[in-house]
């Protein structure tokens, strides 16, 4: 077992789960912890339940990775007399780290809702509520031949020319451009008032739209003209595997009470338990899912025109009012339970990245219901 720097480990959650998807309201990343710090052991859990950290302390970890973020709302105080610093206190004092990725995780391809689609059985074809890529600006600039790797390469130390896992990505053409320079003008080539005719290259890539003004910066310091030629394009929303819930497909049609049994059979137990709503017989072929509370995308599931949605948390009305819509069959587990397979994956992210470090997922149920009248 050899430690890693928690920046590494950090570096390799954020690759997974992009905190730029991360919904506005959100709080994610690294809660308490000096990047600095040397990690040899990474637990893995839903909550950072009091349970839970005292078994990452027991175990040794020096970090905890959960979904749920423990500070989400504001607050003006993580004083040890509170229920939550105190958790914070414990965890900086024994040297363990706390990170959160919640609704990063949740969008991320994979993500938490990919887990629990695996989890259940399920081929996942798609978003449930899909996130466009992110926007990028195409650059075009006309350049003099002579000068054309200079400004490339300025447009590349500037932050053009990304592209997934590639960098210094460009495309050029040869062309011939022509300019009258006029009167107060002070032309790099040519003469003021005079036509004037160069063989230049047409140098095109790409660029994430928060480095417009670096590379303008870049272009201008690095491009012979007094006005360079050159244009900006941002690229249409594109649709992407990226976004909250999954929609996917059973290998064999299956009623919704064998349906439902099978979700309740792979997913851990809770006193809460899975329900369904809907007709027990009604065949089910496709079905959405959405990891902890989705009953916001009833209306989706239902144009979508699935078979079944598995989520948490349903509400009496709008369950109701969805099935006198005609909407799917609705199957609702607890809320732990349906993330917690992502625990799994987020496990494997970081083996697969650091081999070097050993983790631990916390089978600790952090599902707050504790008894049900069938135990009383």
């Amino acid at each position: 077992m050899t430690a890693v720097r928690l920046a590494d480990l950090i570096g390799v959650l954020d690759a997974a789960y992009p905190p730029r998807l991360a919904e506005s309201w959100d709080s994610v990343g690294l809660v308490c912890g000096d990047p600095d710090d040397t990690v040899a052991k990474v637990m893995f859990a839903v909550d950072a339940t009091a349970a839970v950290v005292d078994e990452a302390i027991e175990w040794g970890a020096q970090a905890l990775v959960v979904h749920h973020p423990l500070l989400l709302r504001g607050v003006d105080t993580v004083a040890a007399d509170t229920p939550k610093g105190a958790l914070l206190h414990r965890l900086i004092r024994s040297g363990c780290a706390l990170f959160t990725a919640h609704t990063n995780a949740d969008s991320a391809d994979p993500g938490v809702s990919d887990a629990l689609a695996h989890t259940i059985g399920l081929t996942v074809t798609g978003p449930l509520d899909p996130k466009p890529l992110g926007a990028v600006d195409e650059w075009v600039v006309m350049v003099p031949r002579a000068h054309t790797e200079q400004v490339r390469t300025a447009l590349f130390a500037a932050g053009a020319g990304a592209t997934g896992k590639y960098r210094d990505a460009s495309w050029s053409v040869p062309g011939i451009g022509q300019f009258r320079p006029v009167q107060g003008s002070a032309p790099a080539l040519g003469t003021v008032n005079e036509l004037h005719i160069v063989e230049e290259d047409r140098l095109e890539m790409i660029a994430a739209p928060a480095a417009r003004p670096a590379l303008l910066d870049a272009l201008r310091a690095a491009h012979p003209y007094e006005e360079p030629a050159f244009h900006v394009t941002e690229r249409a929303k594109l649709p992407s595997g990226l976004g909250i819930g999954r929609v996917g497909e059973l290998a064999t049609p299956k009623t919704l009470r064998e349906f439902t049994a099978r979700v309740r059979a792979t997913l851990p137990a809770t006193t809460w338990g899975v329900r369904a709503a809907g007709d027990p017989e009604r065949v089910i072929r496709t079905v959405a899912v959405c990891g902890g509370a989705g009953d916001s995308f009833l209306g989706t599931v239902a144009r979508l025109g699935v078979d079944a949605y598995v989520t948490a948390d349903l509400r009496h009305h709008p369950a109701d009012e969805h099935l006198r819509a005609g909407g799917p069959a609705l199957i609702d587990a607890a809320h732990w339970a349906t993330e917690f397979p992502w625990c799994a994956q987020a496990q494997g992210v970081v083996r697969a990245a650091l081999p070097e470090v050993a983790t631990r997922v916390s089978t600790i149920r952090t599902d707050p219901w504790t008894l049900g009248a069938a135990d009383c």
